[in-house]
Order: structure tokens, then sequence, then C-alpha cells
């Protein structure tokens, strides 16, 4: 059997895909999701710009016939090419396995092997903008298949990256003895019987194919990986006190919890009434609230205010703002879209002029991101601070006041779980931020205006979905305590 860079790059972030991968049913994967594809075009674009910078060549076989693809790659080694796209290396491994290596490039440089004066080192050219964990150990991976067949064990290998420095130098005397120790722990899942067992991390999760079958094993186990805080690194801490299931977790004393790896005096009791909301589907007061007169505050005008961005471009292409004039019982809803990159700007000032109409309506969003972001624009386009420093001291961030406050009976504190708890619903249903840096990808691409129609209705959803959270929060507590409406 092989085993490929892609699998071992699969397995460090989720063990049971992997198993999954080569011995479950493919007829039960989700069909391809629209982001991962993008990203996977993306990868391929990245791929093309690198390649334009140098002169390769490129082993000539069919695909799968990894050993008449070995002989053409060494041909091209022996004759010391200089850059070498897309090579194949094949290492004997223990216990019958096979180790396959196509590194994206093998980069000749001067030195001792069994080729000459010269040998090689492998770069993979990666999308992501920061050498990640994984990045590295797949770089080493390459480089001991590649030590194997050229008698000479490189000491560095190389990333390619989406940044300005783009190649990132991977010191293999330290990751070599991770990734064996990975590649060994890989081959121990992979003879299991059965897969290893489900952990659901929505951020990990969300872009695998696998996804439906893995959650609705966990929903069915009321698995605890579904209960928000709880952490790979906590829930191991957990097992090993024998805390596996939503009813202990619930009756476990704070004091029990509080010096175990992950934990403190303020995440064990958060996490414990956490899983008290889970199973009796209620909402709960946390210990040690915000105080009151944070959470219930409610003004005659308030701002509620959402942005869309894309990432690729570094761009932040919408910004949506509701306005809420509870005396004058009226919504009105502002859509700042730019059409193109170039007119980020304009609707930056647009966003500037609207806020400073009510210079005394506090601006609520749902998460840092809007408040950084409107930092990150003030200093991109010159902004003088007098015409910022009042504007962000009215943010207030929803989720913030939510989560350090209640404990609310859901899977996730992101906004579409907490709103549609309450009630509330997108009316593009499939509609999500990762989609719509799909579809304002696809808006330049193709110029379909219904594209950008369907991210301003999502913007705006998102708007009125932070809205519902925070009525709620304040009526739920004005509820609690006897309050009235400030």
């Amino acid at each position: 059997m092989l085993i490929n860079a892609e699998l071992l790059l699969q397995y460090q972030r989720c063990k049971r895909r992997t198993f999954l991968d080569i011995h479950g049913d493919k007829s039960q994967r989700d069909a391809p999701n629209e982001l991962l594809q993008k990203l996977q075009q993306d990868k391929i674009a990245h791929q093309l710009s690198t390649l334009a910078k140098v002169t390769y060549q490129q082993p000539d076989y069919s695909y799968g016939n990894w050993e008449a693809a070995e002989a053409a790659t060494l041909e091209l080694m022996q004759r010391g090419v200089e850059y070498i796209y897309k090579g194949v290396l094949l290492a004997n491994y223990s216990q019958g396995y096979t180790l396959l290596s196509r590194p994206d490039l093998l980069v000749k440089r001067p030195g001792k092997s069994c080729f000459g004066d010269w040998m090689y080192v492998p770069a993979s050219i990666e999308l992501g903008k920061r050498p990640k964990q994984e990045y590295q150990v797949v770089a080493a991976f390459h480089a001991q298949v590649l030590a194997t067949i050229q008698d000479f064990v490189p000491e560095t290998a190389w990333l390619i990256l989406r940044t300005k420095d783009q190649n990132y130098p991977v010191d293999l005397l330290k990751w070599t003895p991770r990734m064996q120790q990975i590649l060994e722990d890989f081959v121990e899942v992979l003879q299991l019987a059965n897969p290893p067992e489900v952990f659901i991390s929505r951020q990990k999760c969300n872009l695998c194919h696998w996804y439906s079958q893995c959650y609705a094993i966990a929903q069915s186990e009321k698995h605890l990986s579904l209960l928000p805080g709880v952490t790979p690194i906590r829930y191991t801490q957990l097992q090993d006190v024998a805390i596996t299931t939503l009813e202990s977790l619930a009756n476990t004393s704070p004091s029990a919890l509080e010096n175990l790896v992950g934990f403190d005096r303020e995440v064990a009791p958060k996490l414990i009434v956490q899983a008290q909301s889970a199973l009796e589907k209620r909402p709960l007061i946390l210990p040690y609230p915000l105080p009151i007169k944070d959470i219930t505050f409610t003004a005659p005008i308030e701002l509620y205010f959402d942005i869309e961005a894309q990432p690729d471009l570094d761009l932040n292409y919408l910004l949506g703002v509701l306005v809420v004039d509870r005396l004058a019982n009226t919504e009105q809803f502002y859509s700042f879209l730019a059409d193109k990159p170039e007119d980020e700007e304009l609707v930056w000032q647009q966003f500037l002029d609207l806020v400073w109409q009510y210079p005394e309506a506090p601006i609520y969003h749902f998460c840092v991101y809007e408040f950084d972001t409107v930092k990150r624009l003030a200093r991109l386009y010159n902004t003088p601070p007098s015409s910022v420093r009042p504007v962000l001291s009215r943010f207030v961030d929803v989720y913030e006041q939510l989560t350090q406050s209640v404990a609310l009976p859901v899977e996730s504190y992101a906004l579409k779980a907490i709103a549609r708890w309450l009630g509330f619903e997108w009316r593009e249903k499939e509609a999500s931020g990762a989609k719509c840096i799909y579809w304002y990808d696809q808006w330049l691409e193709t110029g379909d205006r219904t594209l950008l129609e369907i991210i301003q209705s999502y913007n705006e959803d998102d708007c009125r979905a932070t809205l519902k959270v925070k009525n709620w929060l304040v009526n739920f507590f004005q509820d609690q305590y006897g309050l009235r409406l400030a």
C-alpha cells in the first residue's frame, strides 16, 4: 500500500479522515464543497505563478504508473535538471508500506550525491501564508524519501507560501523526527479494525467530505465535542478523569477540573454550566456575568454592523449597517458595496458618513472582526483619528456580551447557531460567509449581478440576526432580574 504526502497532511488534521479515505465507503462522502473547490483553484493558480518564475522540466508518465514515473524522475535528476516539477520518488517502509513522494519541485543544489557534484532539495508550494506544522511535516516527508534516493540527506527543505517573502526554510533536523513519529502513528491507525473516535471541530471539519457522516454519529452519541468549549486537549483531560457524557460533566464540581491541563478557575465552572444548559435545554446565567448595566442597555437609535470580505484580495467589499430607530419604530438597511476592489475606499467613506449621522448611537456587531477591520481601514486610508476613535468607542460586541454572561443550549456560539436557536432564518438558506467569498469571486469573474444581490441579502440578514440576539439578551436579563427597559 502507498502512503503519500496528502494522506500525511490530512492525518495531522484528523486521524479519522485518513482512515475513512482509505477504508471508508466513498459513496457516503459529501458532495464537493464550493469553497474547497475555490481553494483548490487558488492553489493551482499559486503553483502556476510560482512555476512561471523558473525553467522546469516534468517527468513524462501516466498517472498511477508510479514505477515508470520514478524512472523518468531519476533520469532528469541524473541529467542535473535545475528544477523538476511533480517528480515521483518511492521508498520502502515497514510492514509492507511504500512511501510515495511527489514534491511540487525538486531544486538542484551544490553538494555530493549519487548523481555527482549536485543534490536536490524538495520545495512545497502551499496556499497558506504561514509555515504551519502540517506543511513542515510534509516537507520533511519529501526530504526523507529523497534522501534514500540520492544517498544524501539535505538539511533544509523549502515552503513557497503566499506571502511577500515567499520562500521559507524548513529545519529538517527539527522536523524529521516529528514526521517519523507521525508516520509511525499513522500506520498504526491504518491497521485498526474500526475508524478512530469521532471528534467534531467546526473549524477543521466543515470542509471535510466525511463531515455529515461524522456529525450524525456525534449527534447520536451526544458526543462531548459538540459542546462549546470542549477542545481536543480538554476532551482528553475529561476522559482521563472518566467524564465522557453530558450528565457526568454537568454534575462535576469545578474544583475537580480547575487544575487539569486546559482548565482553570474560570473555564471549569463555565464549561460545567454549558453542559447543564445543554442537558436542560435552556439558557443559564454564567458564574460572574458581565455587569447588568452593560447587558441590558438599549438606546433610542442603534446601529447593527456586519462586513463581507474577500481574504484572497485582502478586501472588505461590503459594509452593511442596519439603523434601528426605536422611537420612530423604523429599521433602515444600508449596503455599501464595492463592485470592484478599487471601490473599497469609497465604501469605507460611505460607512463613516453614515455612522457620523448618528453620533450617539451604539454600533453593535458580532465578534471582533468588524472592530479590527475598521481600525485597519482607517490606517490603510489615512483617516484622521478624530474621525475614527469616537466611532470605535461606540462599538459593542454582542458575541462578547453573550458568551461572558450566559450559556445557551447550542453546539456553537456562531451567529447562525444562536440566531436559529432563537427562530431567526436567513432568506438564502445555503448562504454563509464562506459561500460569499466564493460568490464574490464568481461575480468578479462572470459579472453576474444576482450574485451580489444574494450577498447583500445575506449581509442584511446577518445584521438582523445580530439585532435578534441582542434583543433576546436584553430581554432575558430583564426577565431574570425584573428590570425595566432602559
